[in-house]
């Protein structure tokens, strides 16, 4: 019986069409792939055993008669396959063994043969992976990838095929399988997302499929927080945003002024209250719903909020003691745990308020009702207390035993405070005496002069150095209504090499592997930083019985940096991934040859039309700031030579994340400031 569609037979001789095993008389063996096929199952089966003979498949027939069951696309990769196999048949330098080693590693894709460069011509990266990171069973890119300790890779599928046949041994070098790998492999998501990477570049998309995305404009949103339809419980703490009434960005520093408030046009006051945190937030005093820091670890502290969340904290209303955020396990169900189990560290938003206390920034302060300890907290609610600056910071041991950061907050703000009955704001004071700086450790202290101080002649607290410029630009309206947002232009984008290396990066220093390492629970790691991870540790360890007797040597337990998987007899002695190690360096080499050609390019003068005119406002930008200094013009070719350099050196980096974050930050920052900014309606 004829089937609609040929199919051959697996590795397993079952016809994939019938599902059934063939017999020997049953079977027909292709002339040229050398394939299995059931005949019974074949739309044109020969007509003689002399067509037997020489019979091909329908694969790599090119009769006119054979049915075409393939498209174009295919037909035509079909067609260069059959024609670089009978290239190798007519070839006589070659031996019979050769022949046939070489149509064995065509067909496994394995070959490099010069005759099928034009099959997949768009893209090298598929040349690297393709033999490289192969299965090396069914000689193909892995699915759901399985890497063994000595650094071979095998599809999920055909290692446990492998090792359901009691096999305990690597099926390439022999070398013994981890009984608990061989019971319960692990996938290598490395491996994964490099293969995925290269399948999206067979189809010809840059990128995997689009999400959509759920999002409420804010000019759609209502005036009041709501609650969700999904929240299963009452009240806010399940609850949405309302409007943002404020044109403030995210990273605003200072007073809200009457500028920023088109709502109302008074800015907000201090002493204004809102019932809770989500209704503050819709006036920009403090954007977190339940944190209590905003700001960001390399740019500054915008706002905190006090709400008795420490107990070290000391409230005295014009000044008070701050502590730092962190030093708390939240894990699992204990999101409200309030003890804690390790010291706070200058990091991420306690290192946020340390720049705002050593540039000077002011901090916007808002009291709420849980905190019960201060006298100065509202009776309900939420209230803006106006701005602060941070003068001092430190590190001591908190009440519980362990280190916190501690912060001396000091009110700064033109407008009277809500306890005080004066009619003026602040006047500069004397810092108060803390009796605890004695004891304290990583003492920080400002030595410059402030950005927001008090100015004598004007009596009133003002920004004496430029505020921070924003780094999240908000959206504002046209006089027809419409809606505009600025445009940056976007800073070099990694290409697919790059991304593909950037994937192969250790988990533990963050930078692409230097002589990789893979263990049994699919991680990946440096050579030299798995092995210092574990420096001065033994395998084992010697025990006594009450000091007279030795007992047997007991093994220690090393769990893998990432997993708690013990990896002990792995690190006794570690196989390098060689595979995974020539996919790297086969990335690091093409990416150096591509950007010294595109250097080489760009110091030709071979700028396209965009670049000249990037280079041409360039020019225009340094011209009108020199003049503002009443400095010389600048010549324009040594600008546009400068824009040139710049520009390479942006684009010649090929390491990943952290070294394109800090080795060419100040020239990406240049090349962005010499560039205007657009706007582009919605």
């Amino acid at each position: 019986m004829a089937h609609d569609s040929d199919l051959p037979c697996d590795g397993d001789g079952v016809c994939m069409a019938c599902k059934t095993k063939p017999s020997e008389n049953e079977s027909l063996i292709c002339n040229t792939c050398a394939t299995p096929w059931h005949v019974n199952c074949l739309s044109a089966p020969p007509d003689s055993m002399a067509d037997a003979v020489n019979w091909e498949c329908p694969d790599c027939s090119l009769s006119p008669d054979a049915p075409v069951k393939q498209n174009a696309a295919a037909s035509s990769s079909s067609g260069d396959l059959i024609a670089a196999i009978r290239a190798i048949e007519s070839d006589s330098s070659l031996t019979e063994q050769e022949k046939a080693k070489r149509r064995q590693e065509l067909l496994s894709g394995g070959s490099k043969d010069t005759t099928l460069e034009g099959v997949n011509p768009d893209n090298d990266v598929l040349n690297i992976l393709d033999g490289s990171l192969n299965c090396s069973m069914c000689m193909q890119l892995p699915e759901r990838p399985v890497t063994t300790p000595c650094g071979h890779n095998f599809c999920l599928k055909c290692f446990q095929k492998w090792v359901g046949q009691r096999k305990s041994t690597c099926a390439n070098c022999r070398t013994p399988i981890p009984a608990k790998m061989a019971s319960q492999p692990r996938i290598n998501s490395a491996l994964v997302i490099a293969i995925r990477m290269a399948r999206m570049l067979r189809s010809g998309t840059s990128g995997g499929t689009s999400k959509v995305a759920h999002f409420i404009h804010n000019q759609n949103r209502p005036d009041k927080a709501f609650t969700t339809e999904r929240a299963k419980k009452t009240g806010k703490a399940n609850a949405c945003s309302g409007k943002i009434f404020v044109t403030i960005p995210g990273d605003h520093f200072g007073p809200i002024s009457a500028d920023n408030d088109p709502e109302r046009n008074l800015g907000v006051l201090v002493g204004e209250t809102w019932e809770d945190r989500f209704e503050c937030r819709q006036w920009g005093a403090h954007f977190p719903h339940v944190a209590g820091i905003a700001g960001q670890s390399d740019y500054g502290a915008q706002s905190v909020a006090l709400s008795g969340g420490y107990e070290d904290d000391e409230d005295h209303g014009e000044w008070f003691l701050y502590t730092g955020s962190g030093g708390r396990d939240l894990s699992g169900n204990k999101r409200t745990n309030k003890l804690q189990s390790f010291d706070q560290k200058f990091d991420k938003l306690n290192e946020a308020l340390r720049v705002s206390c050593l540039k000077g920034y002011p901090v916007r302060v808002v009291r709420s009702h849980k905190e019960k300890r201060s006298s100065y907290a509202p009776d309900k609610g939420v209230r803006y207390d106006g701005v602060y600056r941070i003068e001092k910071c430190w590190r001591k041991a908190g009440k519980q035993g362990f280190k916190v950061c501690r912060y001396l907050f000091v009110r700064c703000d033109n407008e009277p405070a809500p306890w005080t009955s004066d009619e003026h704001g602040d006047r500069p004071r004397a810092l108060p005496p803390i009796k605890e700086l004695k004891g304290a450790t990583d003492m920080t202290e400002r030595k410059g002069a402030p950005a927001w101080d008090y100015d004598e002649e004007k009596s009133c607290w003002m920004w004496k150095k430029a505020p921070p410029p924003s780094r999240k630009p908000v959206q504002c309206e046209n006089e027809d209504g419409t809606k505009v947002r600025k445009v940056r232009p976007k800073r070099h984008t990694m290409s697919v090499k790059q991304r593909l290396l950037k994937e192969f990066s250790c988990l533990l220093c963050r930078e692409v592997m230097n002589h990789p390492l893979t263990t049994p629970c699919a991680h990946n790691f440096c050579k030299a930083c798995l092995n210092g991870a574990f420096a001065g540790q033994s395998f084992t360890r010697q025990r006594t019985c009450e000091g007279r007797r030795t007992l047997r040597a007991q093994k220690n337990i090393m769990k893998c940096p990432s997993c708690p998987t013990d990896i002990s007899d792995f690190l006794q002695n570690p196989q390098i991934n060689r595979e995974l190690m020539n996919v790297i360096e086969s990335l690091k080499q093409q990416i150096e040859e591509e950007s010294a050609a595109l250097s080489a390019d760009v110091d030709d003068g071979g700028l396209d039309g965009n670049d000249e005119i990037l280079a041409d406002e360039a020019v225009e930008t340094d011209k009108s700031v020199e003049d503002d200094k009443g400095a010389q013009p600048v010549n324009e070719n040594e600008t546009k030579q400068t824009h040139k350099r710049k520009r390479s050196n942006s684009i010649d980096n090929v390491s990943p994340k952290k070294s394109i974050d800090k080795s060419d930050k100040h020239n990406l920052e240049e090349f962005d400031s010499a560039i205007p900014e657009f706007s582009v309606c919605e």
